[in-house]
């Protein structure tokens, strides 16, 4: 990413995101023995089709956050309510089958692949709850945050507690592969962190800067929870970055609407606070792609939107502009560079489920 960032300067803005786009989607694997197969498989509604295996995803995470501490058990349980979308647990399931059919027929989840979807499920908890104490957030999912309930300590006790069980899941799997594998969502989402706590003054580097952060901290635990699953049901090289590269791309489209979203939906429908990014002083996809037609915002992203006056005016001017629409496009772009992916792998119904999960991304309203 460096090497493209430090001569771009005299880039326009729309050259260096097409120069980061093919560099982001430089992969390994060219190539896999379905990969000019086109599917006769008819529409699979991925919920539908997941269902069987996410039976009892959440009383199956409460078993592994067993506590006798009445007040920790309340707070790990909190939003493993099964009101959640499992949006997550769910990719990783079909991916889990789409890899099993395409080795070798098989139409069944492993128990490992299952535990790989609770722990991403459990792991992506955790970042939430951790998430909502760095950037004070009172709503979370409809309701109040666990740190506006129980105070900021002992929502980091929670967070920290949910991520220790999902660890012990992990170790149980017994695979030093996988256990490499996701440890690297964990070490992905702290430096992903850390990446949003900063800034950029060159706006090329900026986009370059944000993308990154999308990925660590959102895409990564979607990409190698994909990897694992297919590690664990196929001992295709190629087939297991085909399923990292459909998760890579599924997960930054999913963050870019998802950035979208807190400029064009209303806070009650979104179950959580409209422009909260802004609030918080963070330059989204849809912010930077305004900055072209407005460039007096740049002085407001460097700031960090820290001024009276400031997060309405950059509303403001997102809405004015094609951000939101320049956004959407460019998540349309990675999801179909998803589908190109997983259509590498044999037909199966599965596979057509996560065909259509990409268009559920772009179309998704919260």
């Amino acid at each position: 990413m460096c090497h493209i960032t430090q001569r771009s300067s005299t880039f326009s803005f729309p050259k260096i995101c097409s120069i980061f786009w093919r560099f982001h989607h430089t992969s390994t694997s060219h190539c896999c023995s379905c990969s000019k197969t086109i599917s006769n498989e008819k529409y699979q509604d991925p919920f539908q089709l997941g269902r069987k295996d996410l039976k009892n995803l959440y009383e199956d995470i409460k078993k592994e956050l067993l506590v006798s501490a009445a007040e920790l058990k309340e707070m790990c349980d909190y939003y493993f309510d099964g009101k959640g979308k499992a949006f997550r647990p769910m990719i990783v399931v079909l991916m889990a089958r789409a890899c099993n059919i395409h080795h070798n027929n098989s139409k069944e989840v492993q128990a490992s692949q299952r535990s790989v979807a609770i722990i991403a499920e459990m792991i992506h908890t955790a970042s939430l709850v951790h998430d909502d104490v760095i950037d004070d957030a009172n709503s979370r999912r409809g309701k109040r945050t666990l740190n506006q309930i129980w105070g900021e300590r002992k929502a980091v006790l929670a967070g920290d507690f949910i991520l220790s069980a999902a660890s012990v899941a992990l170790a149980r799997i017994g695979n030093t592969t996988i256990i490499s594998v996701l440890t690297q969502v964990i070490e992905d989402l702290v430096r992903g962190e850390f990446l949003q706590l900063g800034s950029k003054e060159n706006e090329n580097e900026r986009f370059a800067h944000y993308l990154e952060k999308t990925f660590k901290k959102t895409a990564s635990l979607i990409a190698n929870s994909c990897k694992a699953v297919s590690i664990l049901g196929c001992p295709d090289p190629k087939v297991h970055e085909i399923a990292y590269q459909y998760g890579k791309n599924v997960g930054i489209a999913f963050q870019l609407i998802d950035d979208v979203l807190d400029f064009t939906s209303c806070a009650d429908h979104l179950g959580k606070p409209t422009a909260a990014d802004l609030k918080l002083g963070l330059a989204t996809g849809p912010v930077l792609f305004a900055c072209r037609q407005f460039p007096e915002m740049n002085a407001m992203i460097m700031r960090r939107f820290s001024k009276p006056g400031d997060v309405e005016r950059a509303r403001k001017y997102v809405l004015q502009s094609d951000g939101v629409q320049q956004t959407t496009y460019l998540a349309q772009r990675y999801c179909h560079a998803a589908t190109r992916e997983i259509r590498k792998l044999r037909p199966s119904p599965e596979r057509e489920a996560l065909v259509h999960l990409t268009e559920m991304v772009l179309m998704r309203d919260k």
